[in-house]
């Protein structure tokens, strides 16, 4: 099961390494979440295709 969190208990989260951190740090991290959000959304969409694939009754034999 996938548990979704709020921005709240995100930021709750996050350590202070993060928050006392350089900005060239910050920038990395950032970009990091920029691409794991790129990630999240493909996979979204591949699971989609999948469905989709599935249930369109297509077999490979």
């Amino acid at each position: 099961m996938s548990r979704d969190l709020s921005l709240q208990q995100i930021a709750e989260g996050i350590p202070k390494s993060v928050l006392n951190a350089s900005d060239k740090d910050l920038e990395g991290f950032q970009r990091i979440m920029e691409e794991t959000v790129k990630l999240r959304e493909s996979h979204k969409n591949l699971q989609k295709m999948i469905q989709s694939y599935s249930s369109s009754g297509i077999r490979s034999s």
